[in-house]
């Protein structure tokens, strides 16, 4: 008899113990989602909408650090003219590309650069 209750007992403490271990599985599986899976999704869907908007005559960077402007755009595939040397053609893959800087952007970001230029030189003056 004594031997029954101990093995009913058990059975009650391993049933517990599953669903303890599942519950904590099920939270450790919630927080890896949010803190690895969520974000490089969200990434991956940033990346794909920027190569959508990519445009012939955007300055682009590369993943080896070269800036270069976008001559022509295939499917996968895009052509980028390095530097003031017209002849420096090369066809890459859009992957390699990290960050396009559209044109009306290089122009409203040098205007800044001027007018706080110019304040700076006020603020020279008057002290």
């Amino acid at each position: 008899m004594n031997i029954l209750l101990t093995e009913a007992a058990q059975t009650g403490n391993t049933t517990g113990g599953i669903i303890y271990m599942v519950v904590w599985l099920a939270v450790i599986f919630g927080f890896m989602y949010f803190v690895m899976i969520r974000p490089q999704k969200k990434e991956q869907k940033e990346k794909a909408a920027m190569m959508a908007n990519l445009e012939v005559g955007d300055t682009i960077l590369t993943t080896s650090g070269f800036y270069g402007t976008v001559i022509d755009i295939n499917d996968d595939m895009v052509i980028v003219e390095f530097g003031n040397n017209k002849n420096c053609r090369i066809p890459m893959q859009k992957a390699a590309i990290v960050a396009i800087e559209k044109p009306e952007d290089a122009t409203k970001d040098t205007e800044d650069d001027k007018k706080d230029a110019k304040d700076s030189k006020k603020s020279g003056k008057k002290a």
